[in-house]
């Protein structure tokens, strides 16, 4: 493998591969580092290689001729060979970029400065843009030496011990397990006695169990890569399980107060596949209680009726998965009531949370709404609106407005069953 990277700093890579793992497969010539400083490629006596942008904003940008005469010069055509562009903007480097990268035969590293490169650069030379983390540094060298090290773990022979790239995080979609050394005993905590049995299944097992425990709580969403089987299936649904007794949510189906077509405050009648399909969604989902919120006495006594069937009456044994999802509904005759009902369970008042299908001011998005619900120890309750959706007076003292479900089209007309599955799953789903 040969880097090729292209910095107005070169001296800043002196330390970065001097050491380790890196400076071995330098000295054992498994790899081979080039650094070439793009002041070189300047013709002014200055040699400059940043200028203002075009439109004005703050900040410089890198000129595009000296980095296209870099790259021309370094970049060899008869290897299989890519360039990378270090940018706050770019993907986010992970395991499996890295892998890939470790394919070719040349990498070209172009370390950004300043405000960036001229964008007619990435559309000549870059082939893709890398990141290594959503944060600002003050220059793409850092990045490019993460890049090296990451991607280098992957070529044969870097690695002393071929197994150990095998065992580091991210592979199989798990973070490593814990590791313990001599003493047995430290400040009082032991080594895990299965660690000491020299039952070699057990301690795998043990491994296992442990990575699959780290990823849930620190990276849940690389577990989507994992191969598991039934018995680890079932120990991260446990930890599921467990970190569900954390979350407060609470769900309402709003039938007053909302719009009609001509956009007239209105109340609707209750259906039975949106109690059937929400209540399920509900417990699939793990919401504490399921709201049905009508001031017409007539209609909520309906609605009992239908709950009955389910939870109390005939209908138990002929379907008792419906049971469980209709136990956590509950008929209210307005929105006042159920915040009160909530506040007197939680001892909190909850944080009201509503949704439109319509774009706007101030919406939270998703994954901001997400790390509230899972991080923050108080109640949420989230309002869906029947009809034409809930009246403005509803979203405006609401505590937040959740942006619209929405696809790449302009279509926007889901039924109110759907919208709440939806918003339920990309709020408290797990991430497998």
């Amino acid at each position: 493998m040969k880097y090729d990277i292209i910095t107005i700093f070169p001296e800043f890579f002196e330390s970065v591969l001097s050491y380790g793992v890196i400076s071995r497969a330098i000295d054992n010539k498994i790899i081979n580092v080039n650094l070439h400083d793009l002041r070189k490629y300047t013709e002014d006596k200055h040699k400059s290689v940043d200028d203002k942008p075009y439109g004005g904003g703050s900040g410089m940008l890198m000129m595009p001729e000296p980095i296209s005469r870099a790259i021309e010069d370094v970049k060899e055509s008869k290897k299989k060979s890519i360039v990378i562009y270090t940018s706050p903007t770019g993907e986010k480097l992970n395991d499996k970029i890295a892998n890939e990268l470790s394919e070719y035969e040349q990498v070209v590293i172009l370390c950004g400065r300043y405000e960036g490169i001229d964008e007619r650069i990435k559309e000549l030379y870059i082939d893709r843009e890398i990141s290594i983390g959503d944060f600002v540094l003050s220059g793409g060298e850092h990045a490019a030496g993460i890049i090296v090290d990451s991607v280098s773990r992957n070529i044969k022979g870097v690695l002393g011990n071929e197994s150990s790239a095998a065992d580091d995080s991210f592979k199989n979609g798990l973070l490593e397990y814990p590791q313990y050394t001599r003493p047995e005993n430290f400040k009082n905590i032991e080594v895990p006695p299965v660690l000491l049995s020299g039952h070699h299944k057990e301690v795998d097992d043990w491994r296992k169990r442990e990575s699959i425990k780290k990823t849930f709580e620190n990276m849940e969403e690389i577990l989507d890569d994992s191969q598991l089987n039934t018995e680890e299936y079932d120990y991260l649904g446990k930890l599921q399980k467990d970190h569900l007794k954390n979350i407060k949510v609470y769900i309402a189906l709003i039938h007053y107060p909302v719009y009609n077509k001509d956009l007239k405050k209105i109340v609707t009648a209750f259906t039975n596949l949106d109690a059937h399909d929400i209540s399920r969604a509900g417990k699939t989902y793990g919401v504490k209680k399921f709201y049905l919120v009508n001031p017409v006495s007539d209609q909520r006594e309906l609605v009992k009726k239908v709950i009955d069937h389910w939870t109390v009456g005939p209908g138990v044994k002929f379907n008792p998965s419906r049971k469980e999802a209709l136990e956590i509904a509950q008929v209210n005759d307005s929105i006042e009531e159920i915040i009160e009902d909530i506040e007197e369970t939680e001892n909190i008042r909850p944080k009201v949370v509503v949704t439109d299908a319509r774009i706007k001011s101030n919406m939270i998005g998703y994954k901001n709404l997400r790390e509230k619900i899972f991080n923050d120890d108080i109640p949420f309750l989230i309002l869906f609106g029947t009809g034409w959706g809930l009246t403005e007076d509803v979203i405006n003292s609401a505590d937040y407005i959740l942006k619209p479900v929405k696809g790449y089209n302009d279509f926007n007309h889901l039924s109110v069953r759907s919208a709440a599955a939806i918003i339920l799953d990309r709020l408290l789903s797990s991430k497998i």
